[in-house]
């Protein structure tokens, strides 16, 4: 079906020859919409399910999880201004933004594509950094990790500071427009290049993407816990990697965005790439949070980790000269993800007791039980 825009350009003699109606008429937006829902949809889901597992079944709502909540309340704006910079048509042929859109409309485009990428900017540094909380609370006894952390929080802040002066003062004199070389007005600003901002841009955005997912590699690589406890945090943790290969991908398509003849023709793919980015980022993070919404609706375990099974210690002979206590529990002062040196004393709590007074690390669902057999010193009694 003919669009009508191009039908009435080529009425009022706006096309030049050589350009026909089907060449203009040719769009990727909707495929590119579809897959911007899909993705937005499932990141909010897990996000969702996150907050509420975290708020309601844990009672626990940390600094990671209201920063993961802001960082959602930035990507549906984003979202949103991507779709509608979709269907104004940032995403058709050069030709069709030169000659079938009005001037007005092109300048909407431009100032909404400046006004999108500084909220993409802005929901990528919440997302990270609700990552960094993530990763600070499950390190909070191992001292070098922390600080490797508060390290890397001030490389992403260091990298979110150049990439928003970028976008705001890519004009002089300041301007939301980013006019092109044919476009009315474009001698009165002097600009950089579209390609070379968002390529300085992305290839920052990059960096602070291996930083971030580079941490669960070596947490797991620097702690201390059984082989199997490594492989389970490694599924709830590394998903993010898929991250840098979008990362890598949006870089591209700003290559050749850039310094492509059909400068739009791949703009639909990256505002999908960049929607993937931020949804992705969220839905990596978010899956320890969810894990106990899982486990008791969907796995139907206890949401407080507690194993329902008997101890091996559970049951001992009455006649024993040894005092046996069932299914202790071992609080200890630091997580479970404990460092090799860390201490093992701590709180012994009952079942009972232990339900009702979560440790305040186990927030994610993820703890550590430990069976006591405990006996009565034989010279002690003998003493007695």
């Amino acid at each position: 079906m003919s669009d009508p825009k191009v039908t009435q350009a080529f009425k009022d003699g706006r096309v030049p020859d050589g350009i026909t109606a089907a060449y203009l008429d040719q769009s990727k937006d909707g495929p590119a919409i579809a897959g911007i829902l899909v993705v937005t949809i499932l990141a909010s889901l897990v996000v969702i399910g996150r907050l509420c597992s975290r708020a309601f079944l844990l009672r626990r709502f940390g600094l990671d999880d209201a920063l993961t909540l802001l960082s959602w309340l930035s990507y549906i704006p984003f979202v949103a201004l991507c779709i509608h910079l979709i269907n104004l048509g940032s995403g058709r042929h050069i030709e069709y933004i030169q000659y079938v859109l009005d001037m007005d409309t092109v300048k909407v485009t431009e100032v909404l594509d400046f006004a999108a990428h500084i909220i993409y900017t802005t929901a990528l540094l919440f997302c990270r950094v609700s990552g960094l909380a993530l990763y600070y609370r499950l390190c909070n006894h191992h001292d070098g990790l922390r600080i490797a952390i508060r390290v890397v929080f001030g490389i992403l802040v260091a990298g979110y500071l150049p990439q928003v002066f970028l976008l705001i003062f890519h004009c002089r004199p300041v301007t939301g427009l980013w006019p092109y070389e044919w476009q009315p007005g474009v001698d009165d600003y002097v600009c950089l290049q579209w390609g070379l901002v968002y390529s300085v841009n992305s290839a920052v955005s990059l960096i602070c993407d291996l930083l971030l997912f580079g941490i669960p590699i070596v947490m797991l690589r620097v702690l201390e816990m059984p082989h199997r406890r490594k492989v389970q945090l490694a599924c709830i943790l590394l998903p993010g990697i898929s991250v840098i290969a979008i990362s890598i991908t949006r870089l591209v398509f700003v290559i050749e965005g850039q310094w492509q003849t059909d400068q739009s023709w791949s703009y639909n793919a990256l505002l999908g790439v960049e929607v993937a980015e931020i949804g992705t980022t969220l839905i990596a993070l978010s899956v320890p949070g969810i894990k106990p919404l899982l486990d008791k609706y969907i796995l139907r375990k206890d949401p407080n980790g507690d194993s329902t099974g008997p101890s091996k210690y559970g049951k001992q002979n009455s006649n024993s000269r040894g005092t046996a206590l069932r299914s202790l529990n071992l609080r200890p002062e630091h997580n479970v993800l404990s460092s090799r040196g860390a201490s093992a004393e701590g709180n012994f709590r009952s079942v009972t007791e232990f339900k009702d007074n979560r440790s305040e690390n186990s927030a994610d669902g993820i703890l550590v039980k430990v069976d006591f057999q405990i006996k009565e010193d034989r010279s002690s009694s003998q003493v007695r």
